[in-house]
């Protein structure tokens, strides 16, 4: 058989099903494959050197500045084989991509395009033919899906695991039941890709990925639908099914703050069949910000979802784009002062009080006339816009907290340490009154509030450890 080597750079922590998918259809191809995952492995160049086709999966924008060294690297190893570059990110890059080694770019729906792939790479040797090269493919056709191969993937308890409470941990296994997005959010990196379409993954083949995924020591599952009410009854098919087969397996998902609001029965009921933990994309509290990022929810819609979910004790992730061109001095005071209020401190993971604003190839932020204005010219290797806040000082605050973050990150201080570390940082560039700590006295005791040992974030560097795999 041709081997077929596939590779993930990063994927939040997870177990990526972007490799065990695609193994799946190739396999049934007659495709001897090879995964390697890069967050938790050292790289193997020796399935590289012979393989007749190298796929490098890039789902996020981490994961994409990472397969830049890496395409060079495959490059040295194999000359004569195909690379492909393929997931999310792929397209929207195609062109910095091919430049750094890629053949082909696939973006979309992959799993078919990799599988017709192969077979002309097959084909063309066959009849000593070129072989396909600089082609970009966006698929966004309907798959019937098969049941992920996740043999050769390292085993569960290697990637991140769901914290109950200090002394209760749970294995994480991660699925897909939906790609795409019906929303159109400007700063979203899947409005340029999907435009608004979403394309489900058959129940069956998702309850049986979960049922792969428990035998494998899952106690816990994540689904990495960009809204996992993008299509309710699909949803619903699938937790109920779910709960039923498995009544002590928990899980997690990502939710609109629009879909919490409109759907709060329909969240009730994620509660009861095992969701112990929602990430809500909430981005900002202001209004305005919203609108200009077309997050159809407001600061109220935002707080009427909160009490619903209190109301129910379903924990909420809640995550942000803290920095952006327009923030103001006192407007990231506000932001600060909002997560003491509510109070969110012990819901917010660290990072998010970092989290800059990235505006990719084909951002719709770019409709925006102030935005427009404020970019330079793109910066293929960053991939991305780059821009300056007006008021430098934010642009230094930025970096103070990005570095408050990592530092308490590794000393593995409490979300309320960092949270006090970071106000008295904004206080001291952006006033009142040096030094300043906020006045968390009104907080309660809490437990651990359920969380996953990886934050949800996708727009950081890439890490010097995360390079040295490479």
């Amino acid at each position: 058989m041709d081997q077929v080597v596939l590779i993930s750079t990063y994927e939040l922590g997870r177990q990526p099903f972007g490799l065990a998918s695609p193994a799946a259809w190739l396999k049934d191809a007659g495709a001897d494959v090879v995964l390697q995952d890069l967050a938790v492995d050292d790289f193997d160049d020796g399935p590289i050197r012979g393989a007749l086709l190298v796929g490098v999966y890039v789902p996020m924008h981490t994961a994409t500045r990472m397969a830049e060294p890496l395409l060079g690297r495959i490059r040295e190893l194999n000359p004569l084989g195909h690379v492909v570059v393929y997931g999310l990110y792929a397209t929207m890059n195609a062109d910095h991509l091919r430049g750094v080694g890629a053949d082909t770019i696939i973006g979309g729906e992959f799993e078919e395009p990799l599988v017709a792939l192969y077979r002309e790479l097959l084909e063309a040797r066959a009849s000593s033919t070129p072989p396909p090269i600089d082609r970009t493919v966006l698929s966004l056709g309907r798959q019937q899906f098969r049941v992920p191969d996740r043999a050769g993937l390292p085993a569960l308890n290697r990637y991140a695991a769901l914290e109950l409470s200090p002394s209760k941990i749970r294995t994480v296994g991660y699925t897909e039941a939906s790609r795409g997005c019906k929303h159109l959010c400007r700063h979203c990196p899947i409005v340029p890709v999907y435009g608004g379409r979403f394309r489900v993954v058959q129940v069956a083949a998702v309850l049986a990925d979960i049922r792969q995924q428990v035998m494998a020591g899952a106690e816990h599952i994540t689904f990495g639908d960009p809204d996992f009410l993008n299509a309710p009854a699909h949803t619903m098919r699938i937790v109920a099914a779910l709960h039923k087969e498995f009544p002590d397996l928990t899980y997690d998902a990502t939710i609109k703050v629009e879909h919490l609001v409109r759907h709060a029965d329909l969240v009730r009921e994620l509660k009861r069949t095992g969701c112990v933990l929602v990430t809500s994309a909430v981005e900002s509290f202001e209004d305005d910000d919203l609108k200009r990022l077309d997050k159809r929810h407001t600061m109220a819609d935002f707080e009427g979802a909160l009490e619903l979910l209190r109301d129910i004790g379903l924990a909420l992730n809640p995550t942000f784009v803290a920095f952006t061109p327009w923030t103001t001095a006192e407007g990231y005071l506000d932001f600060l002062d909002t997560i003491r209020r509510l109070p969110l401190v012990d819901e917010v993971s660290p990072v998010q009080y970092s989290i800059r604003l990235l505006i990719p190839s084909g951002s719709r932020l770019l409709e925006i006339e102030e935005v427009a204005a404020l970019v330079d010219t793109f910066d293929a290797t960053a991939l991305a816009y780059p821009w300056s806040n007006p008021d430098p000082r934010l642009d230094q605050l930025h970096r103070d907290v990005v570095r408050i973050v990592q530092a308490d990150a590794s000393a593995s201080r409490s979300r309320r340490e960092t949270f006090t570390a970071v106000c008295r940082a904004a206080s001291n560039l952006l006033g009142p009154g040096a030094g300043a700590d906020p006045d968390l006295s009104a907080l309660h005791d809490v437990t651990t509030i359920p969380h996953l040992t990886e934050p949800w974030y996708c727009c950081a560097e890439p890490t010097d450890n995360q390079l040295l795999r490479l």
